[in-house]
């Protein structure tokens, strides 16, 4: 079961509430006053390349034409030597003639926001909606006296097994406020919620079976991910492995010491939890006897193993790959910001003509758990080093 959270908390010293709308936005009309704003051309522009990587036909024009580098890097805007605009990131703007600014691109996070499941505290009708947006940005504009504090928070989809929940979106907080003094801005506070990766902690499997992380990446023209992921793999040192949210695992699972052509390596059931211990829990399921469980939207995707690859046994490899995901609290929904660590119970099979120790995950899960209980040896559990997700450093501008 999949469900959509949206985060609400009570941060708020004046929120959108019984302040006045503004006239339509225009980036002429409100950057008139960011360029009068006192000490705001003594700073240094923030532009970075990643930052301001942004189509010209998405596009959001900041300033008034005709400002030249300096002054659209005083107004914390991107210059690409004709025109001024917003970067790939949260811009927030207060204004000496009272208007609050908020400029939100969905490259502000990895994966990237969906523009429709942010809102302001005070919910998503005016004055706190959107006063414009496009493709890539979506721009909040509210006019504001004396002190102006609000929260920005996203919404999210948690998938929820038997026995724990994930969820694959980001999870997007910023705070903001704007404080005046007289007719002057006389600060600007903006805080963005930050992920840390948990602590390294140390997990090692079963002897004759070993499960490990592909590190592999393509380097030419044409080449398969998939494939190429296959042809290094992460070490002893190099975990605890981070990952953002959806980018892809490549998972295999090998026979040690072996080498008799004529026995297939089979997996049973693949999860993962949030400890080093298989048997803990919350956790969520990513192979159901061989094949992908069903009830995540992101499919774990097994990758055939064959005389192509190269390897000398390729009977004795399984491999698959999963979308990074968190885990989430069962009962608040919240983004747990916990390591995962991936387990499969294994076992060893008889290669006849008429068994190929394959599942066959196309027919009745009746099939499917007769195959699996062909093998011929006793199942056996192996498990990952440590996985963590990360954020992509959201980068913003004020």
């Amino acid at each position: 079961m999949w469900v959509s959270i949206a985060c609400a908390a009570l941060f708020v010293h004046l929120n959108c509430l019984g302040i006045t709308a503004v006239s339509p936005w225009s980036p002429q009309a409100a950057a008139k006053s960011f360029s009068r704003l006192p000490g705001l051309h003594d700073q240094q522009p923030v532009v970075t390349p990643n930052i301001c990587g942004v189509d010209d036909v998405g596009r959001v024009p900041c300033g008034e034409p005709g400002i030249d580098d300096a002054q659209c890097g005083a107004i914390n805007c991107c210059f690409d030597g004709q025109q001024c605009y917003y970067g790939r990131t949260a811009t927030v703007q207060c204004t000496i003639d009272g208007q609050f600014v908020l400029v939100v691109a969905r490259d502000t996070t990895l994966p990237r926001l969906s523009l429709d499941s942010i809102s302001l505290l005070g919910g998503s009708d005016a004055p706190c909606s959107a006063v414009d947006f496009n493709a890539d940005f979506a721009i909040y504009q509210i006019w504001v006296t004396v002190v102006y504090e609000n929260k920005m928070s996203s919404s999210y989809e948690v998938g929820v097994g038997p026995l724990g929940a994930i969820t694959r979106d980001s999870h997007y907080e910023l705070s903001f406020q704007c404080r005046y003094a007289a007719m002057t801005v006389a600060a600007l506070d903006v805080q963005l919620a930050s992920n840390s990766p948990p602590m390294p902690v140390a997990a090692s499997g079963p002897l004759m079976v070993e499960l490990r992380l592909g590190s592999g990446q393509c380097v030419t023209k044409g080449c398969v991910q998939a494939q190429a992921a296959y042809t290094s793999y992460y070490g002893d040192a190099d975990y605890p492995v981070t990952k953002v949210l959806r980018e892809p695992v490549y998972v295999e699972v090998r026979i040690l010491g072996r080498t008799d052509p004529n026995i297939a390596l089979v997996l049973g059931r693949c999860w993962a939890t949030s400890s080093p211990d298989p048997f803990s829990v919350p956790q969520w399921e990513l192979l159901v006897d061989g094949c992908p469980y069903q009830h995540d939207r992101y499919l774990t995707t097994p990758i055939p193993v064959d005389g192509s690859s190269g390897l000398q046994f390729p009977s004795h490899y399984k491999r698959f790959v999963l979308k990074m995901f968190t885990f989430v609290d069962h009962d608040s929904m919240a983004h747990l910001q916990e390591k995962v660590f991936i387990h499969c119970s294994t076992s060893v099979c008889q290669l006849t003509a008429a068994d190929s120790c394959e599942p066959r995950c196309s027919r009745q899960r009746r099939d499917v758990v007769a195959a699996g209980q062909k093998s011929s040896h006793q199942l056996t559990v192996v498990s990952s080093g440590e996985v963590v997700f990360i954020t992509k450093k959201a980068e913003t501008t004020t």
